[in-house]
């Protein structure tokens, strides 16, 4: 029961940690329709804006103002860069915002170099909150999780309770509409784009520490957070949150436990081969959870694709 409890968080806090990169990323896929490939670029660079700003001036300083630079840098690139592919449709935009994700990564290398960098855990959060039948819950995960909430309740306040939401979510389904009524729609969508990097952006501040900042973290991340966000449903923050955490669960669980298919096999009445070692699907019969804990999110996502292919949540079809 011990082991289950420690199991549960830390999937809460790989979940949560997801849910702050593909919240921003299904805002800017629903509302722009853009498969912004450098998505996950922009966490990195929360990252190392970070860990340079802590060198000066600390952590707490560079919690705030390095999502402020990425998402301002993320606005930017809608502004100049991504309005004008726009009109050519999907395609360019995919190429442009890949050859994004790589010229970032280079430039990330470039100045800051391939090592990793000895971004660590503020002193005053790296200390043991309490321990679970001698597991030891480190105070910096109970943050994380703080963090993720608050944001998750921010946007959905925002989205749900104020001007700003609606006026968003109407852009999102009637932009002429919203248009002819005096607002700024393309400011909105750069407004939301920027916002969406800024997420991201935190996210990197705050698992730069724990998940280490180089310049392949945003390769480590970066098809996840496309899985979340389809599981959950395009455009819904309840989806990405409820995605977010059934991915941490899952293979949280599947690495903690080594469970062997052979076993699962057995237990719905497939009985094991006689000569396993001469048996064609020998190595289906070998695996382990830990060996497909990293593929069970895609798993899911062919699921959800064939028996609900809108996600668990979403509303549109496209």
């Amino acid at each position: 029961m011990e082991l289950i409890l420690v199991n549960l968080i830390d999937g809460l806090v790989t979940g949560l940690l997801l849910f702050m990169l593909s919240a921003g990323l299904t805002l800017i896929f629903s509302m722009m329709g853009v498969l912004n490939f450098a998505h996950a670029s922009f966490y990195m660079l929360g990252a190392y804006f970070a860990y340079q700003i802590s060198i000066a001036l600390g952590f707490w300083v560079g919690l705030l103002i390095a999502p402020l630079i990425v998402g301002v840098l993320g606005a930017g690139v809608e502004r100049y860069g991504l309005r004008r592919v726009h009109q050519y449709g999907h395609v360019p935009e995919l190429i442009f915002t890949f050859g994004l994700a790589l010229l970032i990564e280079e430039l990330v290398q470039f100045v800051w170099g391939k090592n990793q960098m000895p971004y660590n855990i503020p002193e005053v959060l790296n200390f043991t909150a309490f321990s679970i039948a001698g597991n030891s819950i480190p105070a910096y995960k109970i943050f994380m999780i703080f963090i993720s909430v608050a944001i998750f309740i921010g946007l959905l306040f925002v989205l749900t309770k104020t001007r700003v939401g609606m006026i968003i979510q109407a852009a999102l389904s009637y932009p002429r509409t919203v248009e002819s009524l005096g607002h700024n729609v393309p400011l909105i969508f750069m407004g939301v784009f920027g916002v969406g990097t800024a997420l991201a952006g935190v996210a990197g501040v705050i698992a730069g520490p724990v998940l280490g900042t180089f310049p392949g973290m945003a390769f480590v991340l970066g098809s996840i957070v496309f899985v979340t966000i389809v599981i959950g449903g395009l455009g819904s923050l309840w989806g990405a949150l409820v995605a977010s955490l059934l991915i941490g669960w899952i293979t949280t669980f599947a690495k903690s436990y080594n469970l062997a298919m052979s076993d699962v096999l057995n237990a719905i009445g497939i009985s094991t081969p006689e000569n396993l070692s001469d048996h064609a699907l020998r190595d289906l019969w070998t695996v382990t959870s830990p060996q497909i804990a990293d593929i069970l999110p895609y798993v899911l996502m062919v699921l959800i694709l064939i028996f609900r292919p809108a996600g668990l949540f979403g509303k549109r079809e496209s």
